[in-house]
């Protein structure tokens, strides 16, 4: 609780502090114009860069580098290490700041008559460091250092309306302008680096990636922003490591100990510079050389990493999103001609002197030197300074315009400042409405704490030398991704995209199922179902054809359906009309014996005429078989049915009145029954067949001239083919000329069954019983089979049962005469057929 304690009192102090040096100054008269230039980036405090002026411009930089964190305990007030090491790149920044006030001061229309100062302080990336400093500078031009930093100046100069600009918080949070009116930045908001890296992400469809980033404001509102992007995109992280600035040794080998072991080969990193040297000489060590890394504005333009051959195998291929790059003319001669002996008081340039030259003899010289410093081609951080200066100056000169100086005093209807006697409330109205054009002709303005949201692309390729160099590979406007992809060499050293997925995407034919417990972006692929396709890559669902339509082999595309018939072709076809054939030739043979001994005793016994009748009917109803086979059209379909229930008709008929003649003979042995035979005899036998058989004639006549069979694709039954088949129309037809045959066939199985006892030696009776049970077994069981059996078996069920109740009518009543006849001469006599 001490450690809350002291910093809650000592912020407090400090706050009091501030606002009791800005009363101070607005009672005194003697208030200077308070504006921040604030960064987001640690020497001791007490050295700085200043020169006098009207208005005093304060700049707070990191530039000196923090040492290792000292553990802090309870006993004690917490302490830090001094900071030590001059960091080259902010201390660019500071002198961006100086000649930008210079720049301001030669300009004779911005700011005429009114001389800029500036005076910069060092806050080494500590938030204790930065607020004391900015107590230093109020009531001055401030500066704060990092995003946290910049909450924590616009919050305590908040109530006070002091300006805050900064040039490198790029917390979204401070968008917000009623918790932080007071607050402006020269930087886009990491809102829309996090977006277009999501982009990125997606473009690319690396699906599986891992991610690093700084525990303070930056990296965590920075990941948060790009998992809103990236939600319901497909991408999934497989983890996040956070870095934290006092352990950062630990926590990068932590972090590369992880990306070593992580199936995902694309790593995001939200972090500073200097953290991400640490992962990547950690990860050097372990030879991890297959990884690519999404790098932020932080550390994606980094010189101190491009020229570092310790790690230059690692960050190969490095694909980041950069703060976007300017020039500012004469800024380059400006670093060149800085030298110890023409600023006496800068302890800045002295000590980097020391640095670079080992002494200050004064023969020393950056002319002609290539040195990072004095490096201007690729201004990026400087280029933000630069404009937050000019956007202060513009806000002061809007601010000390008075546009009724010229009138009497009594009429003036402003209060014209001056630059002793400014407020910072009126300032900050001012930088509010801040529109202009720089001097490199760019538009300049605010929106809200915002300006319009401009990013470079970079990639970090190899050189010849073995280092690294920038290369400008697209740039982001906004939300608008612009992307050379041809230029990208990535990480693998191709220009091959990497791969990094969690499980590949599904290819088409098959959909997505998510492995149950694990992230959506770790799936099976499962291929789609029969009659069912994805034409995509990684399709979460497959989609049903048609009904005229089927998947093809590979589920991809719906084909059309081929149309499917029982053919000639086909070996079902080709048994069926086999046995149609063969059973009407069986026939002929029959009907030919039967000629030959039409005069035996065999063949007159048994109503020869009425036999040939029914010999002939047996004939059509094995050809009438064929007319099914073949692609059914509208004749055959109507023609089929006719034949077929005419044919069978016929059949039956002959039978029945067979049978009725072996009943009326017996009968007509009895006394008084001898006018019996007057009604079954010839004419009487084929009239009761042509009666009996044109009541068929009729029913099919109606049927097929009101509701015909028509030829018309099964889309019912689900499969590549679609059977074209004769569909029934009416039911009822088709179920009238099925029940007339099936009603004959009943009362001639009856009949014959009365008469099966008859005395006979060869007592037809008998076969017309089994033969008609054969023929009603049949039948009963073609109903069901019909109805349950798919595509063209339909037509070949139908086949089967004309054919075997024809074989079977055929063999049970015609085989045993033919045995007789050819193979028992002997017994084909009168006197052997009336024994009893």
């Amino acid at each position: 609780m001490s450690l809350f304690l002291w910093f809650l009192t000592w912020r407090l102090s400090s706050a009091l502090s501030l606002l009791l040096l800005s009363v101070v100054g607005i009672q005194t008269g003697l208030e200077v114009v308070q504006a921040t230039v604030c960064s987001r980036r640690g020497a001791t405090r007490d050295k700085s860069l200043s020169q006098d002026g009207d208005v005093i411009i304060g700049g707070l930089f990191n530039l000196y580098y923090k040492p290792s964190a000292v553990e802090q305990g309870y006993t004690r007030l917490p302490s830090y290490e001094p900071c030590t090491g001059l960091d080259l790149e902010p201390l660019k920044y500071t002198y961006a700041m100086a000649f930008a006030v210079e720049e301001i001061n030669r300009n004779s229309t911005l700011l005429p008559g009114v001389k800029l100062g500036y005076r910069i302080l060092d806050s080494c990336s500590r938030y204790p460091w930065a607020l004391q400093a900015g107590d230093q500078l109020v009531p001055l031009l401030i500066c704060a250092a990092s995003s946290t930093t910049g909450i924590m100046l616009s919050r305590i100069l908040g109530p006070l309306s002091v300006p805050v600009i900064s040039y490198l918080a790029s917390c979204p949070c401070l968008s917000d302008r009623t918790k932080f009116p007071n607050f402006f930045r020269t930087i886009p908001s990491d809102i829309y680096q996090a977006r277009a890296m999501a982009q990125l992400a997606i473009r690319f469809n690396w699906t599986w990636m891992g991610a690093v980033i700084e525990n303070n404001d930056y990296g965590q509102l920075a990941i948060q922003v790009f998992q809103e992007e990236i939600q319901g995109k497909g991408v999934c992280l497989e983890f996040i490591e956070a870095l934290h600035r006092e352990t950062i040794v630990s926590d990068a080998r932590r972090a590369a100990l992880k990306i070593k072991a992580s199936t995902a080969t694309v790593i995001l990193i939200f972090c500073w510079y200097t953290d991400v040297k640490k992962v990547f000489l950690e990860l050097a060590k372990r030879n991890v050389t297959d990884r690519q890394f999404l790098a932020s504005e932080a550390w994606s333009t980094s010189d101190d990493l491009l020229q570092d051959l310790a790690i230059s195998k690692v960050a190969s291929g490095v694909l980041g999103v950069a703060i976007r790059s300017s020039t500012i003319p004469g800024f380059e001669n400006y670093l060149r001609s800085l030298h110890p002996s023409h600023r006496p008081d800068d302890e800045f340039i002295r000590e980097f002197w020391q640095k670079e030259f080992g002494s200050c003899s004064g023969t020393e010289s950056l002319e002609g030197v290539q040195h990072p410093f004095t490096d201007t081609s690729q201004l990026r951080v400087a280029y933000n300074v630069y404009l937050a200066v000019y956007a202060a100056a513009h806000a002061l000169h809007s601010l000390l315009s008075c546009p009724n100086r010229d009138s009497p005093p009594g009429n003036n209807s402003s209060t014209c400042s001056s630059p002793k006697h400014i407020k910072p409330r009126e300032l900050l109205q001012h930088l509010n409405k801040v529109n202009v054009t720089t001097p490199q002709g760019e538009m300049f303005y605010f929106q809200g704490a915002d300006i319009p949201a401009k990013y470079d692309l970079v990639n970090w390729q190899n050189t010849p030398e073995g280092s690294l160099k920038l290369v400008l590979i697209g740039r982001v406007d906004g939300f608008d991704l612009h992307l050379n992809e041809s230029a990208i060499q990535w990480s693998t050293g191709s220009n091959q995209v990497p791969v990094s997925v969690c499980s590949e995407s599904c290819p088409p034919g098959t959909r997505k199922a998510n492995r149950k417990g694990e992230p959506l972006c770790c799936f099976d692929c499962i291929p789609c179902a029969e009659g069912e396709i994805s034409n995509t890559t990684g399709s979460l669902h497959c989609e049903r054809c048609p009904s005229e339509f089927w998947s093809n082999s590979e589920q991809t595309a719906c084909v059309p359906r081929q149309l499917d018939f029982l053919s000639f072709n086909e070996t079902l076809g080709i048994t069926l009309t086999t046995a149609a054939v063969s059973g009407a030739a069986v026939t002929t043979a029959v009907f030919v014996v039967f000629i030959c001994y039409r005069k035996t005793p065999m063949v007159r016994a048994n109503n020869s005429e009425l036999s040939f009748l029914l010999l002939l009917s047996l004939k059509l109803c094995f050809l009438c078989s064929l007319v099914f086979i073949g692609r059914p059209s509208v004749w055959s379909c109507r023609f089929q049915q006719a034949a077929f229930g005419i044919s069978f008709v016929l059949c039956v008929s002959c039978l029945l009145v067979k049978t009725l003649v072996v009943l009326a003979v017996f009968r007509s042995a009895r006394p008084g029954a001898e006018t019996l035979m007057k009604w079954f005899g010839p004419g009487q036998q084929r009239g009761s067949v042509c009666l009996f058989t044109s009541v068929q004639v009729i029913i099919c006549a109606i049927w097929l001239s009101l509701s015909p069979p028509e030829p018309r694709p099964d889309l019912g039954f689900k499969g590549s083919k679609v059977t074209l088949e004769c569909a029934m129309a009416s039911v009822v037809g088709f179920s009238l000329v099925l029940g007339y045959i099936g009603l004959l066939a009943c009362t001639c199985l009856l009949l014959a069954f009365l008469a099966r006892k008859l005395p006979d030696n060869f007592n037809e009776a008998k076969l017309i019983t089994f033969s008609m049970l054969i023929f009603c077994a049949v039948w009963v069981a073609f109903v069901p089979a019909y109805v349950s059996s798919p595509g063209k078996y339909v037509v070949a069920v139908e086949i089967f049962a004309i054919l075997a109740s024809s074989y079977g009518l055929l063999l049970c009543i015609f085989a045993p005469k033919c045995f007789i006849i050819l193979l028992r001469p002997e017994k084909n006599t009168k006197k052997h057929l009336m024994a009893r």
